[in-house]
């Protein structure tokens, strides 16, 4: 029977960037959705934060810069979905849209990339460590603290992941920090020379997993889409961005949010965030809270609760 004729079959048209990171993602996405007896096609797009690589994303416009052309391409209609990666997706969507789907993390772990230096540790002195994010720099600064290297700079790393290895290999840096998730999609995980546990680098809101944008109201999407979701890591992901959202978190706020499931209790998320001075002028605030999830309500609850042991421990939301 042809894909035509199937019933509930659509013709869907993913929006994406055209990075080869994003297209791996939206080709991943286009194979399921096929699978299930869609007909599926790509709508590669260039975004403004693929084209701005001069200045930091915290002084432009923060990460919507990467989806706002495909939003626009939904309202129009021109695309059906858009595939992004959750750490880059705002935490407020623009009315009339919605996130209709949340699949299976990859890991949220940072990983440490270098051809010659194995660790912090290992870099020489006056090394230059690369990141584009806030929430790395932080974290990056305080290990490199307790190490006393404070002879090592940290210096802004931009452009999409092939870029930035390339500037590593041109020799720019000593040693860059990319997500894990990333490298491993690409079948980049050689070039991996060590991971960041959580304890060591707390990971952003949402790394390592893929969304599923859509109009607000094509109730058939979300319909299409439902076999796609894997609910434990959208409550997971609905706790990490509720505390980004409680803060005014963007690119620009140097906040870490990471949850996971315990298990030795059935059902219970356990909730660390971190939160930092990107000048350096305070300690780092950290915070762990736990609780029994079974919905997306109560993982919202759970992470307005760690926002708020956030500021009264002294973390600052945006804009204060």
């Amino acid at each position: 029977m042809s894909i035509s004729n199937t019933p509930d079959s659509l013709n869907i048209t993913i929006a994406t960037r055209e990075s080869r990171l994003a297209l791996w993602q939206a080709e991943h996405v286009k194979a399921l959705l096929q699978g299930l007896g869609h007909h599926v096609t790509l709508l590669g797009m260039t975004t403004q934060g693929d084209q701005i690589l001069d200045r930091s994303l915290s002084k432009v416009g923060g990460k919507g810069l990467f989806v706002k052309e495909l939003e626009v391409a939904l309202d129009e209609g021109r695309a059906d979905i858009a595939v992004h990666s959750l750490k880059d997706v705002p935490m407020d969507l623009p009315p009339g849209f919605a996130l209709a789907c949340v699949m299976e993390r990859e890991d949220p772990r940072d990983a440490w990339v270098s051809p010659a230096c194995a660790s912090l540790a290992d870099l020489p002195q006056g090394g230059v460590v690369g990141t584009s994010s806030l929430r790395r720099l932080v974290l990056l600064r305080e290990a490199l603290d307790r190490l006393c290297r404070q002879d090592v700079r940290i210096e802004p790393l931009r452009g999409n992941l092939d870029t930035r290895l390339r500037k590593l290999d041109e020799g720019q840096y000593h040693a860059i920090v990319l997500a894990a998730a990333g490298l491993k999609r690409l079948g980049l995980s050689s070039r991996i020379r060590a991971i960041f546990e959580p304890e060591q680098s707390l990971p952003a809101a949402g790394q390592g997993a893929l969304g599923i944008e859509v109009r607000a109201d094509r109730t058939d999407l979300v319909k299409a889409l439902a076999p796609l979701v894997h609910m434990p890591t959208w409550l997971r992901v609905a706790a990490e961005r509720t505390v980004s959202r409680a803060m005014g978190g963007s690119c620009s706020m140097p906040l870490a949010a990471y949850a996971r499931w315990d298990h030795d209790a059935p059902q219970t998320l356990k909730l660390d965030a971190a939160w930092g001075d990107p000048e350096g002028r305070a300690p780092v605030v950290r915070v762990v809270e736990q609780a029994r999830i079974e919905t997306l309500e109560q993982a919202e609850a759970l992470g307005q609760r760690v926002a708020q042991a956030l500021r009264a421990g002294g973390a600052l939301a945006a804009g204060a």
